[in-house]
């Protein structure tokens, strides 16, 4: 009986350590309807997301004469696989790729310096570089491999596409599922590419500065990670050393209440 009391009492403290309380579980304990219109204040509207080097930009040129727009479009391509007999799949864009120098080869007007600007400022460049060539032309454009990456403890880690260009960080940890119950809500860190170096953020989604944090809304390429919580980390490296643990108690109380038992004192 004494044997199983310690196994059992054991148990109680390893799951005690193991345990989250509802206070760490909670997002934004510090906000208060005090403190909402203060939030207000300092909260910025979404940026436009700008361009960087490597992102893939469909962009395309339209006007009432199709004909006339053709030279400033790149052609859709159809691939065809090995068992389709040479039979093409439907038509896909094609893409300009912004290279080291932060430019793209545009059809017609040759090379242009995207790097740094946002959809409208090239949309507005574009159509600049026209006039005279095309009557009232309608430039669109869009990021392709807009995404962001949510890494560590939450459900469904992986990359996300951005929506529109724009996503906030509470956007993004919906996406992936949600935090787990192991995960930090003080201490998330995003990672962002900016001209060439990499910045590094924490945020504490439990407090109200969360709201006008630069890195609330999330760019393209932004890494989020959770850390694992005190919680995970005793759970995972020391249940070993509680069974451990227990397995020894068990065995020294054996011997113990045999001594006992022998000598005639239990």
């Amino acid at each position: 009986m004494f044997q199983k009391r310690c196994g059992l009492l054991l148990l109680v403290v390893a799951l005690m350590c193991s345990c989250v309380s509802r206070k760490q579980l909670a997002y934004f304990r510090d906000v208060t309807p005090e403190s909402i219109e203060e939030v207000n204040k300092k909260m910025q509207s979404q940026p436009e997301p700008r361009v960087k080097i490597t992102d893939a930009l469909v962009i395309t040129v339209s006007a009432l004469d199709p004909e006339a727009v053709l030279p400033y479009n790149l052609p859709n391509v159809a691939y065809a696989t090995p068992t389709s007999e040479n039979i093409p799949t439907t038509p896909s864009f094609q893409y300009y790729t912004v290279d080291a120098n932060g430019d793209i080869e545009f059809p017609v007007l040759g090379k242009l310096h995207v790097v740094g600007l946002t959809q409208s400022e090239v949309i507005e460049m574009i159509k600049g570089r026209l006039q005279g060539q095309l009557n009232n032309p309608i430039v669109t454009m869009r990021f392709l491999n807009a995404k962001v990456t949510v890494l560590g403890e939450v459900k469904n880690p992986g990359s996300y596409q951005l929506n529109n260009g724009g996503m906030t960080l509470l956007e993004a940890l919906g996406a992936a599922g949600d935090l787990t119950q192991y995960g930090r809500r003080d201490n998330i860190l995003i990672t962002r590419e900016n001209n060439g170096k990499l910045e590094f953020a924490r945020l504490n989604l439990q407090s109200e500065d969360i709201f006008t944090s630069p890195y609330f809304y999330l760019q393209q390429n932004d890494v989020v990670y959770i850390e694992p919580n005190q919680a995970r980390t005793t759970s995972n490296q020391s249940l070993s050393l509680w069974l451990s643990l227990i397995g020894t108690l068990s065995s020294a109380t054996t011997v113990v209440v045999s001594v006992l038992s022998a000598t005639g004192q239990l």
